[in-house]
């Protein structure tokens, strides 16, 4: 079997149900990209856009042209995705244990999903728990407005392949993610009406000494934050009320396991 590029791993970022892994496991059973799109409800495009991304991750290829049978050829899995297949099942039934073996602990505060939550790795500042509300059109687009665990409202916009590979729905938990750089913090609420921006408000928990241009602290809730920048003469100081704002263009919608 084909040695697995060392970074192949990451291509398991989530759990065996993910969107992208059914996809790439429905195309085994069928030997067909647009009949697996099909039967896992999204377009060819985002059955495509899903096994490049898996590909990418893997390091590998993991589908090889499939010369002659019925319809003339298709697709079917390399090795390489065969051993990722078998690896997401491993890994589902791992993490199930684990979390199995967590909530036998009757005295522990920390939840399932801050214990998924463990699975991300990113370079941005802001991961925010949020529940989709609903989904909106937006020219080729898709809005997926979002509801933070302290009532606030935030939204994201996403191409439509996106919101489909990560099976985006009402009542849905997700993470809500962006650059601290992102986001702009100021001590007055906007009055520019801007319909593409996210506006929410907190208490400054952190904010540059003396007025200088730099990171802040805004305080949502008990639990919850999010960094920003304020320009300079930004007259914050710690326990006044300020707005970060940030784009919905910004916001990356992310899953855990």
């Amino acid at each position: 079997m084909t040695t697995p590029h060392p970074l192949w791993q990451e291509a398991l970022g989530h759990e065996a149900t993910d969107k992208r892994l059914d996809i790439l496991n429905r195309i085994g059973q069928v030997g067909s990209i647009s009949q697996a799109a099909r039967g896992a409800g999204v377009s060819y495009k985002a059955a495509w856009q899903a096994v490049e991304t898996l590909s990418n991750l893997a390091g590998s290829p993991l589908l090889e042209k499939a010369v002659g049978g019925k319809g003339g050829g298709g697709a079917k899995l390399t090795p390489a995705g065969l051993q990722l297949l078998v690896a997401a099942q491993k890994l589902q039934s791992a993490r199930a244990a684990v979390v199995a073996e967590i909530q036998e602990h009757s005295g522990t505060t920390l939840s399932q999903r801050g214990v998924s939550a463990l699975g991300l790795r990113t370079s941005m500042r802001n991961t925010l728990p949020c529940t989709v509300n609903r989904l909106q059109r937006d020219g080729g687009a898709v809005r997926v407005h979002l509801q933070l665990d302290n009532g606030q409202s935030l939204s994201s916009r996403i191409t439509r392949e996106s919101a489909q590979l990560l099976g985006l729905r009402p009542g849905l938990p997700v993470w809500a993610l962006c650059k601290a750089t992102a986001v702009d913090v100021i001590g007055a609420e906007p009055t520019d009406n801007l319909t593409t921006s996210n506006v929410l408000r907190g208490t400054v928990s952190r904010a540059p000494a003396g007025q200088r241009a730099g990171e802040v602290s805004v305080q949502l809730g008990p639990d919850l934050h999010v960094m920003g920048f304020a320009a300079a003469g930004h007259g914050l100081r710690k326990g006044v009320s300020a707005f970060a704002r940030v784009e919905s263009s910004a916001v990356v919608i992310a899953l855990s396991a």
